[in-house]
């Protein structure tokens, strides 16, 4: 019966395990509670592809527990009674270890039914999941769990996986078969840091392989955009949002670009144009205001031109932003004054300030005493516009941009101050 290449050399014991040094290595935490022999239940999170399964099936040999593997995806509360119903048989001596995949499609219902196996220790729960488990495993779960988070492998660990299953199927061939340069090197880089990937990838090189010899271009070919970790509605989608964002935050325009095309490359046109816009005026803002329409014409050039064109103005768009004078004075004065509405602080309209453009407004002495400010040299004459509760608070404070400074001078003098 075939069995895929990443499971006939799976790794036995952790010092075949590639990566994951955080936690695997000499000091690494989850190193530490393996060797121990006491194990607890476990929510491994992170990408596919990056050993999550073969150190739950270390864990099982070294600790002499009966291995038993479901999917989420497939699984339901009568696969998980089968294997109750297997606990203090001669099937399982030394307990269950259950290797619940992709726990997140579980409902609460499904995860709530693992809770007292999880607490009286027949059952060590071992659930993996490529999505953040603070948002997709209930909290009851979590709080018997401890997560662990694994992380892509560097192109170093991922090559020596592949080397070491080079080795094995020249072996299996018994007959050489010779490599172009830059093979491996491909295979390394476009895996995205997934190993099953790439030991897909060479399995398929190699069967298809001509003449003795595995080719660039078919290397190429097999792996072409499998580098791609992207899930429009997955924790990956807003992770490389966010960095986005905060790379031209940071002035940083080789980073938002590198977001950008992580982006495009995986067809989001529509993620990057929102966060463009609110960039422009929640960090830009006023010390630059002129990139408000700027922005705005690009996204909808972007728009009306779609991809791959789009790609032009939308990164027009974001060396821009990130070139440009930084503010968030308007961020922040939006912000403190909703704070104050939300807790209560607000209070009546000055009378002044009231609506007198009715029969009646004069015998309720509304808008009497406003003052037109068009009316004053510059435009301008004190007047109190903050219901009394918040007379005198200052909500917008001058960004120490070269525009909001220009503009604090010319009012400092308008105003005596």
């Amino acid at each position: 019966m075939y069995r895929p290449l990443a499971d006939e050399i799976r790794p036995q014991d952790l010092s075949q395990v590639v990566g994951q040094e955080h936690i695997l290595g000499p000091d690494g935490i989850l190193r530490r509670v393996i060797e121990s022999g006491q194990i607890p239940n476990m929510i491994f999170y992170g990408p596919s592809g990056v050993g999550k399964s073969t150190v739950a099936s270390i864990i099982a040999q070294q600790t002499n527990r009966a291995l038993r593997k479901l999917n989420a995806t497939t699984a339901g509360i009568s696969d998980i009674k089968e294997i109750i119903a297997e606990l203090d048989t001669l099937m399982t001596p030394g307990g269950v270890l259950l290797y619940l995949d992709e726990i997140q499609y579980f409902n609460k219902k499904q995860q709530q039914s693992l809770l007292e196996f999880m607490e009286n220790g027949k059952i060590t729960l071992i659930a993996s999941t490529t999505e953040n488990p603070y948002f997709y495993v209930f909290g009851a779960v979590l709080s018997r769990a401890t997560v662990f988070e694994f992380k892509p492998l560097t192109p170093l660990a991922v090559r020596a996986a592949v080397e070491r299953a080079v080795a094995f199927l020249i072996e299996r061939r018994g007959t050489p078969i010779e490599l172009e340069e830059g093979v491996l090197d491909h295979i390394v880089s476009a895996c995205g840091g997934d190993v099953r990937k790439a030991l897909n990838a060479l399995e398929l090189l190699f069967s298809a392989a001509r003449e003795d010899t595995i080719t660039l271009a078919d290397a190429e070919a097999v792996s072409q955009r499998s580098a791609m970790r992207y899930d429009r509605d997955g924790d990956e989608h807003y992770d490389i949002l966010s960095a986005f964002q905060k790379s031209i935050r940071g002035s940083d325009p080789d980073a938002a670009i590198h977001y950008l095309a992580r982006l495009l490359t995986a067809g989001d046109m529509i993620s990057p144009c929102r966060r463009l816009l609110v960039t422009a005026a929640e960090d830009i803002g006023l010390a630059h205001p002129q990139v408000l329409p700027i922005v705005k014409a690009c996204v909808d050039m972007a728009r009306e031109i779609g991809l791959p064109e789009a790609r032009l103005p939308l990164a027009d768009a974001v060396i821009l932003l990130a070139t440009s004078p930084k503010s968030n004075s308007g961020d922040s004065a939006i912000s403190a004054a909703m704070a104050d509405i939300q807790s209560g602080k607000h209070g009546d309209v000055p009378d002044h300030l009231k609506d007198s453009h009715y029969a009646g407004a004069t015998k309720m002495g509304r808008g009497l005493d406003y003052k037109y400010p068009h009316a004053y040299p510059n435009r301008w004459t004190h007047q109190q516009y903050l219901p009394d509760r918040l007379k005198g608070t200052v909500y917008y404070k001058y960004g120490d941009n070269k525009t909001e400074q220009a503009a604090k001078k010319y009012w400092d003098l308008v105003k005596g101050e």
